[in-house]
């Protein structure tokens, strides 16, 4: 008889088992470690955030004793628990990393934050914890590329509805499962799916804990698949699957494409600012502006920004309520950037969402689409008017952290640093070095991720 041909999901999870780490290319074990130290930046930071702290005492009130760090604190906590408060953590500041072309995925909490937890946990090693993040990478993305970037015009916020095939992957990876148990994991995870839009238009704190229940939900996921629970064998491609319940137009022919021969991986994306990925192109045309023309908030009429359909139906919001929306706010973030230094983290607060002078000059913004009328993709025309008369313009479509721009090791030192180095200096420092070098940890559990 013929063999029947495998399933998305199936066909994922035998290629994300068989992966070694021997089969990885340098440069990609490099881009992994990249992401692996970003995300443990972000996460140290966003702990001490107010909505993340009350996410770390549900954790602490109801976990029972473990050997998962919630990143940047002294609690210890089981795994799921460590994967809900370190997904809350590393998205509490809009500082986690991302991938260009963006398929709507956040490798931190998807797989970094899921791949430490478990890592911690079972005392794997740092390459087994890279083989990992790379399977998982490799199989997300893939995922992301298929939806067509179409969640989120519905709607559903694409991290958390998607993010939770990654963690699957991760942990399931990281439990030694067979494909069969990953498949299932993959099958249980479509049923974790969830996130919806609406703090882009009423606020609240909710937008944070989306990528936080995505990593708990794939690894519940994982861990009752590797118990004999079972799911959906076409959860990706059903008539009732994740392609075509959350997304329209799908394209399901990108979740094989190339696999195994083109490596996702080097599309990951590093954040410079705390504010969403939309804006990171904006704010430094902003910072160009200013610097080649010795320009200030306070020498600007309006702005007007030539942008992609997301920024215009998503980002456009001139007059943010709170601090959440203010930082998913392109017109706030950029108008901010011309009044502070927006590489400095703590200059996205309350205090400056409500300055007068920042607020009159979002709520002057002009978005209009751009010429070749695209929905994605970073190119955008910043044009500010003077208060003398004059206008000044700038176009672009990259930053710096991009895969075509990517941070040296000594950048994202700097980076490093500034997130995590406010109490142990030296610390943070060792932690650096061990993560860049993570192939030869033997343990990661002997990692000090208390800073």
């Amino acid at each position: 008889m013929p063999t029947a041909t495998p399933t998305a999901s199936q066909a994922l999870a035998q290629y994300a088992v068989a992966l070694k780490y021997e089969q990885i290319p340098p440069q990609v074990i490099e881009r992994a470690k990249d992401c692996l130290i970003d995300t443990v930046a972000a996460c140290v930071l966003g702990a001490q955030m107010p909505w993340t702290q009350i996410v770390i005492e549900y954790a602490r009130r109801n976990s029972a004793p473990g050997g998962s760090n919630v990143l940047g604190t002294d609690v210890k906590v089981r795994a799921p628990f460590a994967c809900l408060c370190n997904g809350a953590a590393v998205h509490a500041f809009e500082l986690d990393a991302l991938c260009e072309p963006s398929v709507g995925m956040h490798p931190g909490a998807a797989l970094a934050v899921p791949g430490l937890a478990v890592a911690q946990g079972r005392k794997k090693s740092g390459k087994e914890l890279i083989e990992a993040f790379v399977a998982g990478f490799e199989t997300l993305y893939r995922i992301g590329q298929a939806t067509h970037h179409s969640p989120e015009k519905l709607g559903f916020h694409a991290p958390g509805v998607m993010g939770v095939y990654g963690v699957a992957t991760v942990v399931a990876k990281l439990f030694n499962e067979t494909p069969e148990q990953m498949a299932h994991a993959y099958g249980i995870a479509g049923s974790m799916s969830s996130g919806l839009m609406e703090f882009s238009k009423s606020g609240g704190m909710v937008k944070r804990l989306h990528l936080g229940r995505a990593a708990e939900g794939g690894f519940i996921a994982a861990a009752l698949a590797r118990d004999g629970f079972t799911g959906p064998s076409q959860v990706l491609e059903g008539k009732f699957g994740s392609l075509n319940t959350f997304c329209r137009d799908a394209e399901p022919h990108y979740m094989s494409k190339d696999l195994g021969r083109v490596w996702h991986t080097m599309k990951a994306k590093l954040k410079r600012y705390a504010c969403h990925a939309n804006a990171q192109v904006p704010v430094t045309l902003a910072l160009d502006l200013k610097a080649k023309h010795g320009i200030s908030g306070d020498d600007v009429a309006s702005l007007a920004l030539e942008v992609n359909g997301k920024t215009l139906s998503h980002h456009n919001i001139p007059e943010p309520t709170d601090l959440g929306m203010a930082q998913y706010s392109v017109p706030f973030s950029t108008a901010l950037a011309l009044y502070f230094d927006p590489t400095d983290p703590w200059v996205f607060c309350d205090k400056n969402v409500q300055d007068a002078r920042v607020r009159a000059l979002s709520k002057s913004a002009t978005l209009t689409p751009r010429v070749d009328g695209s929905e994605v993709g970073m190119a955008t025309r910043l044009t500010l008017k003077l208060k003398n008369g004059q206008s000044v313009s700038a176009e672009g479509d990259n930053f710096k952290g991009t895969p075509t721009m990517p941070l040296s090791r000594g950048e994202l030192l700097e980076k490093f640093l500034k997130l995590t180095a406010h109490r142990a200096r030296p610390k943070a420092e060792r932690l650096f070095s061990q993560l860049a070098e993570a192939e030869n940890v033997k343990d990661v559990s002997a990692l000090d991720f208390c800073l």
